[in-house]
């Protein structure tokens, strides 16, 4: 029996068909010749060598699946940050895990809260499930704890925080955090996105891990794709209870973290002076860069206070940031301009070497005139 259809073809859901497609950040000038890349947040450091030797000794290893359970990766988070390892997980980046987090605890019909400039993941994984994105209002660019809450219904089933939050750089210290789980529903999940955490002082730690040892609806994300620099591979984990962990797994893809990719990601966890010397040329530079852009100031521009490895730098003089995005192409410098973010009139830009750091602000000054 052949079943009648009007349709003349398989019908995407609606609610995927509403999702704007993430746009990386550009590799590329132009023209097409290579530039100096700092849209995308990488480390201008590289890799530590202990990491880059871990995954060269497994070239011979290509042709074996990798350990589906990443147990000597989870054991030695576990050791590092002090963690029980069986409330770990594991994916392709910490972009898969705040997927996870979405896929098992939302649907049609819920909710899911961000904040406003937040990362674009976010809204791509609540609308892949289904569920409905609200947007919190900002509070100068960062988080706004009572915005969040006041914006919470009997639909919320996730908070989305990032912190430091991508693209504005800005931080939310940990009584904020603290005081935003507070006022959360029990059955709300708070998801942490940490990607930058190991950029900030030993003194700014938001509490985020601690409050997800004893809170069942706390879940916190990191990634080794930033102070690491193992970006290429594609690594993050994720924190919370037995029963999230549980239920994540169900859903998870087999084998997502390569045998070359555990091993290198143990041994960068054990590359203590490598973080260190990432974390001291990034607050270095940082700084100074924030500085120069304040220079410029008199031209419109203004550099957001940022905690982690890049700055958000605001046009709003004559020269637009278009304007400003375009020319930098042109001088060789690829940063990540944002409107699909709600920050047309921003730039989001990657704190590189020195020498790539001085020359991004010289490129700056000629094209707003203060050369």
């Amino acid at each position: 029996m052949t079943l009648a259809s009007t349709k003349s073809a398989p019908v995407p859901n609606p609610w995927v068909m509403s999702i704007a497609p993430y746009v990386p950040g550009r590799s590329t000038s132009s023209g097409g010749a290579a530039a100096i890349k700092l849209s995308s947040n990488e480390n201008p450091l590289g890799t530590s060598a202990h990491a880059a030797a871990a995954f060269a000794a497994h070239k011979d290893d290509l042709a074996r699946y990798p350990d589906a359970s990443a147990h000597d990766l989870r054991e030695a988070l576990a050791r590092h940050h002090d963690l029980d390892p069986a409330r770990l997980i594991y994916g392709t980046g910490s972009d898969e895990i705040l997927h996870l987090v979405a896929g098992v605890y939302a649907g049609p019909g819920d909710e899911v809260i961000y904040v406003r400039y937040g990362f674009t993941v976010y809204d791509i994984a609540a609308r892949r499930v289904g569920a409905t994105p609200v947007i919190a209002p900002d509070r100068d660019y960062g988080t706004d704890v009572d915005a969040i809450v006041s914006l919470v219904t009997e639909r919320t089933r996730l908070v989305y925080v990032a912190n430091p939050n991508n693209p504005t750089g800005t931080y939310t210290a940990a009584a904020e955090i603290k005081r935003l789980h507070a006022l959360l529903p029990d059955d709300v999940m708070l998801v942490l996105d940490q990607a930058y955490a190991e950029y900030l002082a030993a003194d700014e730690d938001d509490g985020g891990l601690e409050l997800a040892r004893t809170k069942s609806n706390v879940f916190v994300t990191r990634t080794f794709s930033k102070i690491h620099g193992l970006a290429a591979e594609r690594i993050g984990w994720g924190y919370g209870s037995l029963e999230a962990i549980d239920a994540m797994h169900r859903i998870r893809a087999p084998f997502c973290v390569t045998t070359a990719g555990q091993a290198a990601a143990i041994a960068a966890i054990g590359a203590a002076d490598f973080v260190e010397a990432s974390r001291f040329h990034n607050a270095t530079w940082r700084t100074w860069f924030s500085d120069e852009i304040a220079l410029l100031g008199n031209a419109g521009l203004r550099a957001i206070p940022s905690k982690a490895n890049f700055v958000l730098v605001l046009f709003e003089g004559v020269v637009t940031a278009e304007a400003a995005y375009n020319a930098l192409l042109t001088s060789g410098y690829i940063v990540r301009w944002v409107p699909g973010q709600g920050l047309p009139h921003g730039l989001r830009m990657t704190i590189g070497t020195e020498a790539e750091t001085r020359g991004l602000i010289a490129a700056l000054r000629e094209i707003v005139g203060a050369a």
